[in-house]
């Protein structure tokens, strides 16, 4: 009897022992307002293109990597004569809209089934994908076709298609650069209706006269992209990627901000590392910078390069009726190094049936919480902060403070516990510039949705690893380097 005892004591002991000690989490870091404030319009970080030296093809078998690294800028460089205060502000209405269409695509779509057969002559009106594109928030320059067109391309974890603006245009909306020519590319290639690439869209159209797949996507803001769905080479700097299958859209309109299309990174099969995944094995990361502290441009990285050693890795999540997100399991989160008892892993819990949870998104900024989880993390960061001056809220933010004539302000620590990963937040990533006359605010927002969204505030100077292989995301401090 005492053996057993004994023998229980010393499980019980490795168990405590061998738990994260949050009491060494620390309660204060320090935040130094004079410098950081409201980004501006700044020109864009991108050279001078260059002819390709090397090139692969898609479904070549060819399992060697060879990763590519590519600048990012912030979609606020195609925006000129605006203001900090305006393009934040703006920044925050696409944001808002973005959060509201991710939601009802999230609560809506019924089980994908695995193919969809062509709809002769067109397409359902009633087909909506749900995601405002007008807040893709981060942008590169590739090039398309052969000889490559340069164009600017947003890039978005929250979608699954490869797109962009194709002549002849029936309606198009304002772009920096000229708008694409299929008719002056030796590689671009229409896809027969009756080919599985086809039948991988979520809406596809066949045009009955030339048996040539259509596809159409259509966002939750009312804007939309409809053409022909074909292959064509894109060019990354000095490497060409043949066979990619993107949209060439004859008929687009929303709020685009100037861009030619978009690059989708989501989980889906069409998206771009759903087609490379031979080529880049399965593996991308990026890393945003803060723009109001930092002259280094964002980068994306694909193939082995994108694995950062010191990342934190947690598991990806399946939601069973919508496999374009990336699902993450977050435990809880500490304020001050303290965990927040209110904020419960049950309150961010993916259902059986695909509900709830918590994705990872690069186009959204701000973070959204269940609302009890963010009234539970916003009490506590308010009474770790009570030493700091209050300012009125502002927009979506209701914890504001004046840190004008502020050198420097000590503010509590945040931590998001994650399944294997505790990512702990620069002061910059949670509290920050609104104006420019020395509001700062607790950047996390409540949400109805039952969906919560990390942001890219709070990934700013994170490398982020998506590993589709392994099946996880990890987290890279100091990762812009």
């Amino acid at each position: 009897m005492e053996g057993r005892r004994n023998a229980l004591l010393f499980t019980l002991c490795f168990f405590f022992f061998s738990l994260p000690s949050l009491s060494s989490l620390p309660a204060y870091q320090t935040l130094v307002p004079t410098s950081h404030s409201l980004p501006s319009a700044s020109p864009t970080s991108f050279q001078p293109e260059s002819e390709p030296v090397s090139e692969s093809l898609i479904g070549s078998g060819s399992d060697s990597d060879s990763s590519i690294t590519l600048n990012l800028d912030h979609i606020d460089a195609l925006s000129t004569n605006r203001t900090p205060e305006e393009l934040f502000s703006s920044r925050l209405q696409r944001d808002s809209r973005r959060v509201k269409s991710i939601a009802t695509l999230a609560a809506r779509i019924p089980r994908r089934n695995t193919t969809h057969a062509p709809r002769p002559g067109g397409f359902s009106s009633s087909v909506v994908s749900g995601l405002s594109q007008g807040s893709g928030e981060y942008f590169t320059r590739l090039g398309v076709g052969t000889p490559a067109r340069y164009v600017y391309m947003v890039l978005d974890t929250g979608s699954d298609i490869v797109w962009l603006q194709c002549a002849p245009c029936r309606r198009c909306y304002s772009q920096s650069d000229p708008i694409f020519d299929p008719r002056k590319s030796r590689t671009y290639s229409t896809i027969p209706c009756s080919s599985p690439l086809c039948r991988r869209l979520d809406s596809a159209g066949c045009n009955t006269r030339r048996r040539t797949c259509l596809y159409q996507v259509s966002y939750g803001d009312g804007s939309f992209t409809v053409g022909d769905f074909a292959t064509e080479t894109l060019t990354f700097r000095r490497n060409r990627v043949k066979g990619v299958a993107v949209g060439c859209g004859h008929d687009n309109e929303g709020l685009f901000v100037g861009a030619a299309g978009l690059l989708g990174l989501g989980k889906g099969r069409l998206s771009f590392p759903g087609q490379t995944g031979r080529r880049f094995n399965q593996k991308f990361s990026y890393c945003l910078v803060d723009r109001s502290a930092s002259s280094k441009p964002s980068s994306v990285v694909f193939g082995n390069a994108a694995v950062s050693r010191t990342a934190k890795f947690t598991p990806l999540l399946s939601n069973p009726k919508l496999d374009t997100f990336y699902y993450v399991e977050l435990l809880g989160i500490s304020v001050g190094g303290t965990r927040v008892p209110g904020v419960a892993a049950s309150l961010f819990k993916l259902d059986p049936i695909g509900n709830g949870g918590v994705i990872i998104d690069s186009g959204t900024s701000v973070t959204r919480l269940v609302r009890p989880a963010y009234i539970a993390m916003r009490d506590a960061f308010r009474v770790g902060a009570k030493s700091l001056k209050r300012a009125p809220d502002y927009s979506l933010f209701d914890t504001c403070f004046d840190l004008s004539h502020q050198n420097e302000v000590k503010v509590p620590t945040v931590v998001l516990h994650f399944r294997g990963a505790d990512v702990s937040l620069p002061a910059t990533n949670y509290l920050i510039p609104v104006d420019t006359n020395g509001k700062f605010c607790f950047a996390f927002a409540g949400t109805m949705s039952g969906l919560s969204i990390i942001g890219n505030i709070q990934q700013q100077g994170f490398r982020v690893v998506y590993d589709l292989m392994g099946s996880r995301v990890g987290f890279a401090p100091r990762g812009c380097a």
